[in-house]
């Protein structure tokens, strides 16, 4: 019987490089510790089994991080999901850094999953909105319009609990996991 899995050293090293990315993604997603650790297993057992060729590390990123959305959108869909209620959140462990920012995220987690995976995606992993799309499987307008009803609802929401002007979401650009 032959194998067509991918090497150990391979899977090892996009782990490396991605797993980060992933289950951040999986947790901005979920909500739920539990849930995005098996989001991450699910999503490296399709690479392991999966014989596409990468054209680089970048391609291997957009890839992995397409699959998390996926799978996150399979999970959510799943009977099991909609009949349990979750056994914790996870209330900061979303937020890229321990940074003061606490209030920011809470708002961004308070987002629908649309808009919070347009926000997580831009803001904190780097991506324009072209390749959102191809992640989400949307037309890049529709990444756009996502990131503007995502910025407007995050400065009304932030504008209403604090009377001092909410820091610009552009200002997030600094968390951007090291590329």
């Amino acid at each position: 019987m032959e194998s067509n899995l991918r090497s150990d050293a391979f899977l090892c090293d996009a782990m490396e490089r991605c797993g980060d990315a992933v289950y951040r993604l999986a947790l901005c997603r979920l909500d739920s510790r539990a849930d995005a650790e098996d989001v991450y297993q699910e999503v490296f057992l399709r690479l392991l089994r999966d014989t596409t060729g990468f054209r680089d590390a970048e391609h291997l990123k957009a890839w992995l991080l397409r699959v998390t959305v996926n799978c996150c959108n399979d999970l959510r869909r799943s009977a099991w999901f909609k009949r349990t209620a979750p056994l914790e959140a996870a209330p900061d462990a979303a937020a890229p850094m321990d940074d003061g920012h606490d209030e920011l995220w809470q708002a961004v987690r308070a987002l629908p999953d649309d808009l919070r995976t347009a926000v997580w995606l831009h803001y904190v992993e780097g991506y324009g909105t072209d390749e959102i799309a191809q992640m989400v499987g949307c037309r890049p307008v529709t990444v756009r319009t996502r990131l503007h009803r995502a910025r407007k609802k995050l400065k009304l929401e932030l504008e209403g609990n604090d009377d001092e002007q909410p820091e610009p979401l552009g200002s997030m650009e600094g968390y951007q996991s090291a590329r």
